[in-house]
C-alpha cells in the first residue's frame, strides 16, 4: 500500500523536466519535492507527492477531501 499526501505548490524551480523542483505547502509544513513525474503542474496547483516525487496534479476540492 501507498501513501500520497497532497500539497500545494508555492515555487518552482528549474527549467529541464527532469531536473524542476518545487516547494510544496503540507499545511504550514513546506519541503522540496521533485516535479519530473508532474511536468504541467504549476505554482499554486495541488500535487498528490509520494516519497519526494509529486505524481499528479489534483484540484483543490480533492485536496481538502
Amino acid at each position: 500500500m501507498c501513501l500520497a499526501v497532497p500539497g500545494r505548490l508555492i515555487e518552482i524551480t528549474g527549467d529541464d523536466p527532469l531536473s524542476r523542483v518545487g516547494r510544496a505547502d503540507f499545511g504550514g509544513i513546506v519541503k522540496e519535492i521533485n516535479l519530473a513525474f508532474a511536468p504541467e503542474a504549476a505554482v499554486g496547483d495541488y500535487v498528490l507527492v509520494h516519497v519526494g516525487f509529486a505524481i499528479s496534479v489534483i484540484d483543490g476540492t480533492e485536496a481538502r477531501r
